[in-house]
């Protein structure tokens, strides 16, 4: 009787250890989705907006979800650094400037950009057209509004190629300008940072009170940071290098890649279907000025000679020297700090036109600030 007890227990004790092992089964099926899809995070630079409508069309359009993806998409805030959250291990890909991440890699960090999203810069300087102030050039003696914490280095590498020490009070004065455009509609600065996709259409969105019609292109120049020749590479995907190594890896990396890619072809080709998926996501902006910002938004990528995501050597070359010249790094940036390969991988499973060549930005009015 005791050598019957003594089986049934091992033979339960065999039961038991079974189930455990299959809801451990169950638990690492649950960590890759639930369904066999690998469960990735993508930690963006900003809020919802339209500056992200590529990925959130990936998802809703299933993009990710034909991958085998199962990915979640983490907004962004004045105190998230992307760089920080992928590093920790909260997202396998993050969304950032160029010479943020090069500025993390200085310290030692392994990130490495595995797609160049946009390939132009969204930086400018404006200035009233009554002011004269045309070119970079132009603001020597005058008050220049410059941003902060990381925006500055485009404005005041201009201003260094045109023999204008930023330093020096007696060549401009710079101006810590708050990030709304209050400054520059006051004319209380003779220059104003802004954004092709933001702080350019609150400006428009404006009246004139002089007049008491709505400001349009003809009040302002506008002074690219493309055409002043110190343009720096802006949101590119990004993760850890140790995370990247291994070959898994690598394939749902590629696997995101083309998915996102779809995304922004997606909003590019649809951009009113596009529009709505930014809406449904992050309202707050409101549609008009989400519109304006869609439109900008597609101008930084299309066209794209290389196709889409495509690291170009020079634009890094330039990022990376201008960030040395700034001080943003302490040596000078290794090509390590980007690969190609996975999104040229992605780009070979892509039907559709990865390169936009005849693409052609909508001629947009901006509306009225009350409206």
């Amino acid at each position: 009787m005791k050598r019957r007890r003594t089986w049934l227990f091992g033979l339960f004790a065999l039961i038991v250890a079974a189930t455990v092992g299959l809801a451990a089964c169950g638990g690492d099926d649950d960590e890759a989705g639930g369904d066999g899809t690998d469960k990735v995070t993508l930690q963006l630079k900003w809020v919802t907006q339209a500056q992200f409508a590529g990925y959130y069309a990936a998802l809703d359009q299933g993009y990710y979800e034909d991958e085998g993806l199962n990915v979640t998409i983490k907004p962004g805030g004045p105190d998230i650094t992307p760089e920080q959250v992928v590093a920790s291990g909260g997202a396998e890909f993050g969304i950032n400037w160029m010479p943020s991440l090069l500025a993390t890699r200085d310290k030692g960090s392994t990130l490495v950009n595995i797609a160049q999203v946009f390939a132009r810069s969204a930086m400018l300087e404006l200035t009233w057209k009554d002011s004269g102030i045309t070119d970079i050039a132009g603001m020597k003696g005058k008050k220049v509004g410059v941003w902060c914490c990381g925006n500055e280095w485009e404005l005041l590498a201009a201003l260094n190629k045109n023999g204008i020490n930023p330093k020096d009070k007696s060549d401009v004065t710079m101006v810590n300008q708050p990030f709304s455009m209050d400054l520059f509609l006051q004319r209380q600065v003779d220059a104003a940072a802004a954004m092709t996709y933001n702080e350019l259409a609150q400006v428009l969105a404006q009246k004139n009170p002089d007049t008491g019609k709505q400001y349009s292109l003809a009040d302002i120049n506008v002074i690219s940071m493309e055409e002043a020749g110190t343009a720096m590479l802006e949101d590119g995907v990004f993760v850890r290098g140790d995370w990247i190594e291994d070959e898994d890896n690598q394939d749902v990396a590629k696997r995101f890649l083309q998915a996102s890619f779809r995304g922004w072809i997606f909003c590019r080709d649809n951009p009113d279907e596009c529009l709505q998926t930014v809406l449904d996501n992050g309202p707050t902006l409101g549609e008009a000025h989400q519109r304006w910002m869609l439109n900008e938004i597609n101008a930084l990528i299309w066209p794209s000679e290389n196709g889409i995501g495509i690291m170009d050597e020079a634009d890094f070359k330039r990022t990376a020297d201008i960030s040395l010249q700034q001080k943003v790094i302490s040596k000078p940036a290794t090509n390590d700090a980007y690969r190609t390969d996975l999104a040229e991988a992605a780009l070979d499973e892509i039907d559709e036109d990865t390169k936009g060549s005849d693409w052609k930005k909508e001629q947009l009015k901006v509306a009225p600030a009350d409206a």
